[in-house]
Order: C-alpha cells, then structure tokens, then sequence
C-alpha cells in the first residue's frame, strides 16, 4: 500500500520553497514519498518561456538526490504537449494506491475551470497549501470542500524573482540548493 504526494510545476527553477514545503507536506501527511513532476507545457502558462525540460529535470534531480522520499517523474516531458492533471493522475493510479495531490492556495478557486476536476477527485486527494498570510477565500464551491487544507512550513519564494536576479547579477545563495546554483551559472540560464 503506497501513499504518494505529487507536486507538480514548471520549476524553473526549482527552489527552496518547494523543498521545504514538499518535506512538510510529507511529515504532515505521512506520506511515502513526494514525487515531483515538472510539466512539458504547464496548462496555465502556455504562453511563458521556461528553460528547456531537460535543464528543468537535471535541477529537481541534483536537488533531490540526496533525499530518500523525494522523487523525479519525467511522465509529462516523455507525453510531450499540454500536462494535464487529470492525464498524468490516470497513469499514476495504475501504480500507487493512494494520491494526494499538492496545489497552492490560489489554485483552488480556478479549479473548477481545469480539465475534468470530477475525475481529478476520484483519482487523488486535494492538499491545498495554505500559508499564515493566506487571505480569506474570495469563494467556496465543491472543490473547496473537498479539499484538504494543509497549513505548512513555507517560505515565499518565487521562481520568477530567481530568474529575475540570475539575470540582474544578484546573488541567489539560499534560495536554490547549491548545486542549483552551480547548475545555473555552469548552463547560463536565465541570463538574456
């Protein structure tokens, strides 16, 4: 019996943000292991630039390889196209028993636009992070009650700001893992 959390982004790059909350989630949840997905076109960012899927992958992988229940999954990059949720949850039911699904909080309320969010239900359970700043709900429908709200250690991290100061010359210690860092500078990421 397997109780897997799947987290999914672009990561791009990953950071500390999402290990530390991916490590609480875990404990807080008691889960086997986190597995971390990053999406070959993230539906919700079609139009944004990402580094390539083999420099989003190589980061999650130097990232995690040192950590037991943490886990890479390329199932998105080798299907290629739009990464849907629902898609990847239907191949993953085949091999874990339980799902939980990680999302952030601003997620929840567009869920309800996303591809087969019935069927995302059915597959897996909802983990919303919420965060001590988390603001009130602007509303609550059925995905909102039937998901699991987990208050978790987080730090407010944006991939975007790492970006923005790779390319600005600023600084990134402790916001990326050090081989990260190593990664990026050794790639030339982020720098137009």
């Amino acid at each position: 019996m397997s109780k897997v959390g799947i987290f999914g982004g672009t990561f791009d790059p990953i950071h500390m943000g999402h290990l530390i909350t991916a490590q609480s989630v875990r404990e807080i949840r008691k889960l086997d292991k986190i597995i971390f997905i990053p999406a070959y076109i993230s539906p919700h960012k079609t139009s944004a630039e990402t580094s390539s899927t083999e420099h989003r992958s190589n980061m999650i992988k130097i990232a995690i390889e040192d950590v037991p229940f943490f886990e890479c999954s390329d199932i998105e990059i080798k299907k290629g196209g739009i990464s849907y949720t629902v898609d990847t949850l239907r191949e993953l039911k085949k091999i874990y028993d339980e799902i939980e699904f990680i999302i952030g909080y601003d997620n929840i309320f567009s869920f309800n636009k996303w591809k087969d969010p019935d069927d995302i239900l059915k597959l897996a359970k909802i983990l919303v992070l919420k965060r001590k700043s988390s603001l009130p709900p602007p509303f609550e429908d059925k995905y909102y009650h039937q998901a699991v709200f987990v208050q978790t250690r987080g730090i407010e991290l944006s991939a975007t700001d790492i970006r923005e100061r790779v390319n600005h010359n600023q600084p990134i210690h402790f916001l990326v893992p050090q081989k990260v860092k190593e990664y990026i500078n050794e790639h030339n990421l982020y720098r137009n």
